[in-house]
């Protein structure tokens, strides 16, 4: 055999050594992708409670999410108000460098719709179980559209905050099972009853003047067996906003019996979020018939097959050369 041969033959072990190489990076690269994007920095996923309840609402949720590698941030909503509820959310999220997915549960979801209005680094807002209203819309507009069983049970009682007054709505300890939270053990829904942060009037009376969901990408969760908010209800919201929507068989606190699920949807929502930080395009209503786990395995088996058939190409060669 010449040396020129032989030369010519390590130069193909080296090109075949270089194209499995190169399937195995194809292999072990692509899950990332799948499970976080590559936009650069992983966004910050900021969660608003809703009435009746505080962030501690979040515990599954924020679990899961932080597993998956995100920095999550559930903020106190104040509940006096939308006006000033959506204001004091607005100046977090200021306080945050990088992308956010904006999430709220509940009357949270007109908050989020508020507070994000004309911040850039919100690049998708999540509604779980909530109020999406439109500008002019309140609470009470919608709720007169579509009732509930939430019209009855609700109490009212006086509140004076210095100089400020108004008034307050506490869910009746009876009805906070049937109505709130059907799908929790007695004792959990006694304790959400027993600690409930009550809402004033004005969250729910208040008017929005912008809608967020207007221009930033949303998703949305449906509870099938919610009592609070009416799920045809949500169907309406989520179907105007062209968000990406899921249902499932829970009731209302969705975020406390099926954290997975909701976990999941906001999961979503940040990977689109992250893999183009600029904005991701506006979802579409329901769901694409693809997960990204599936998504991701076509990619690997792509990639894997072309990078193969060049080393079978490779492979046919060198024994060309031997021969």
């Amino acid at each position: 055999m010449t040396a020129s041969a032989v030369h010519g033959i390590r130069r193909l072990h080296v090109a075949a050594a270089g194209c499995a190489a190169a399937a195995l990076c194809m292999v072990t690269a692509a899950p990332a992708v799948a499970d976080g994007g590559t936009g650069g920095a992983k966004p910050t996923i900021v969660l608003v409670h809703g009435a009746f309840a505080d962030g501690s609402s979040w515990k599954g949720v924020i679990e899961r999410l932080e597993r998956r590698g995100y920095r999550v941030m559930a903020p106190a909503n104040p509940l006096r108000g939308l006006y000033s509820d959506s204001a004091y959310i607005a100046s977090v999220l200021k306080s945050i460098k990088g992308p956010i997915v904006l999430a709220g549960h509940s009357y949270g979801g007109a908050v989020i719709s508020t507070a994000a209005a004309g911040n850039p680094q919100v690049k998708s807002l999540v509604y779980i179980s909530a109020l999406m209203p439109d500008v002019g819309e309140s609470g009470m507009s919608l709720s007169a559209r579509f009732p509930s069983a939430l019209g009855t049970a609700t109490t009212s009682v006086p509140y004076q905050a210095g100089d400020v007054s108004g008034t307050d709505l506490y869910l009746k300890p009876d009805k906070v099972h049937p109505v709130f939270a059907a799908c929790l053990p007695d004792s959990e829904a006694n304790l959400l009853a027993v600690t409930q942060r009550p809402a004033a009037t004005t969250a729910f009376s208040e008017k929005a003047k912008v809608a967020a969901w207007r221009d930033v990408p949303s998703w949305a969760l449906i509870g099938q067996q919610d009592m609070t908010i009416n799920p045809e209800q949500e169907r309406f919201e989520a179907k105007r906003a062209h968000s990406h929507t899921v249902e499932i068989d829970t009731c209302h606190v969705s975020l406390i019996a099926r954290p997975d699920a909701v976990a999941e949807l906001i999961f979503q929502a940040a990977t689109a979020a992250d893999t183009d930080p600029a904005r991701p395009a506006l979802a579409n209503t329901g769901t694409s018939g693809r997960s990204t786990e599936a998504i991701a395995l076509g990619g690997i088996a792509g990639a894997s097959l072309a990078a193969g058939s060049a080393c079978v190409l490779l492979g046919r060669r060198l024994r060309r050369r031997t021969h």
